[in-house]
């Protein structure tokens, strides 16, 4: 973890209530896809976590849902401005744990830390396959991203305006040799109920401190609680207790 103090470089909008922010400073402190960086926001007691989609150079790029009084301030911040950013926070995921053939799967703004986990995998050389989850069309965003990387890119919406209709499931892999998947907690449960192989999964909470230090953001899991912030927010498949 290191406080770091980036310059906004483009906050834009890229669907309804979605928004991208570039950062430029140091990135050194994101280790690893699935990290993420707690902003502080003038008048607010709380930082505001935020995952990372992609670390490179001096640029740091962040995807964000619109959802709350400090999302809702983001929005109104300009380029030349400054946040001050505790970065690298969080466990990422593992990337030796792959295999010749992983999936990613990620459900609305559960995208995001799929993107740099992507570009990694697809520097490793690794087939990768790339399954999004939306609501409906005009909620879809970096699709195209995705597929610039070489990723086969499979998108479903609930309602069924582009892509398959259905949930993420119904466009899933029957044999991957590993899945990373982010989203809200019930679309990590039903991917954990229909893969049969081993995963690793980026769960979302609430956070106080966003290090470990609050037991704010704890989950129980087979070998007891772990802190969201600290031990995760990527647990292994095999660990949850759902």
């Amino acid at each position: 973890m290191k406080q770091v103090i980036y310059t906004i470089l483009e906050n834009a909008p890229l669907s309804p209530g979605v928004r991208r922010m570039v950062l430029q400073g140091d990135v050194s402190p994101i280790a690893a896809p699935g990290q993420f960086v707690n902003l502080k926001l003038d008048g607010l007691y709380l930082r505001r976590p935020i995952s990372v989609c992609d670390a490179e150079g001096d640029k740091l790029t962040l995807i964000y849902k619109v959802v709350g009084k400090g999302t809702e301030q983001l929005t109104r911040m300009e380029p030349g401005e400054t946040l001050d950013a505790l970065s690298g926070l969080g466990n990422g995921y593992d990337l030796s744990r792959a295999g010749a053939r992983p999936v990613l799967i990620g459900g609305g703004v559960g995208v995001p830390p799929l993107y740099l986990l992507a570009k990694r995998l697809r520097g490793q050389g690794r087939a990768v396959t790339v399954c999004l989850g939306f609501n409906t069309k005009g909620e879809i965003f970096y699709e195209d991203e995705f597929a610039a990387l070489g990723c086969d890119v499979r998108v479903s919406t609930a309602d069924g305006s582009y892509g398959a209709k259905g949930f993420v499931t119904a466009i899933l892999l029957p044999d991957p040799t590993h899945y990373f998947a982010c989203g809200p907690e019930p679309m990590l449960r039903a991917v954990f109920d229909t893969l049969d192989c081993p995963g690793q999964l980026s769960f979302e909470a609430r956070m106080g401190c966003g290090f470990g230090a609050c037991m704010g953001c704890t989950c129980e899991t087979l070998t007891g609680y772990k802190r969201i912030c600290k031990d995760g927010p990527v647990l292994s498949s095999c660990e949850i207790k759902w």
